[in-house]
């Protein structure tokens, strides 16, 4: 599946869950973040990205931004590179994190934050129920950037080119020129 939505992109977008009255709508706008702050996006792929498997999926403590904020419970999705999270008895995701240019660091035994490299200070805490269960959520986050698969492939393709002389990616008619752009700066 294609990105939903590309790392850099910043305005305002608004989620609607269906089926609610309007008072309650504006409430439960699912807020879209990443490393700027508030993003645009496509509110039909998002929703259709929010149902899909998740590569990881548990119910977790999770504590915003806000001074003050208290921790919730909530159902925390792994879906490519977005992290979603939902009230434990809604099918409608109240949020989502853009993993993008952001740091994940452990902040207890059982707690890890994700913050964005931008604004280091807004943070979101996420409390889980064992060490083990704590590593692999981290592992997974830190795995789920655009950024770390595209640097992968660039390390694995370099590997099989001095493995067989060939680069792996020509057999897909993939030119030199395209690979591995972003906002037109070659890798």
């Amino acid at each position: 599946m294609a990105a939903v939505v590309l790392p850099g992109e910043r305005r305002c977008g608004t989620f609607l869950a269906r089926g609610r009255p309007a008072a309650r709508r504006a409430r439960l706008a699912l807020r879209v973040l990443g490393p700027g702050g508030a993003m645009r996006y496509n509110e039909k792929e998002l929703q259709a990205l929010s149902r899909q498997p998740a590569e990881l999926a548990a119910e977790l403590g999770m504590r915003g931004p806000k001074k003050g904020s208290v921790l919730k419970r909530r159902l925390v999705k792994l879906v490519v590179n977005f992290l979603f999270y939902f009230r434990t008895d809604e099918a409608e995701p109240v949020g989502a994190l853009l993993l993008e240019h952001c740091r994940v660091t452990q902040e207890e035994p059982s707690g890890f934050s994700i913050s964005f490299i931008e604004d280091p200070e807004r943070k979101y805490h996420f409390e889980c129920r064992s060490e083990e269960q704590c590593q692999e959520w981290m592992g997974a986050l830190r795995r789920a950037s655009y950024e770390f698969m595209r640097r992968s492939l660039i390390f694995y393709r370099n590997e099989i080119q001095k493995m067989t002389g060939k680069d792996p990616l020509e057999q897909f008619g993939i030119s030199e020129e395209a690979r591995f752009q972003l906002g037109g700066l070659k890798a």
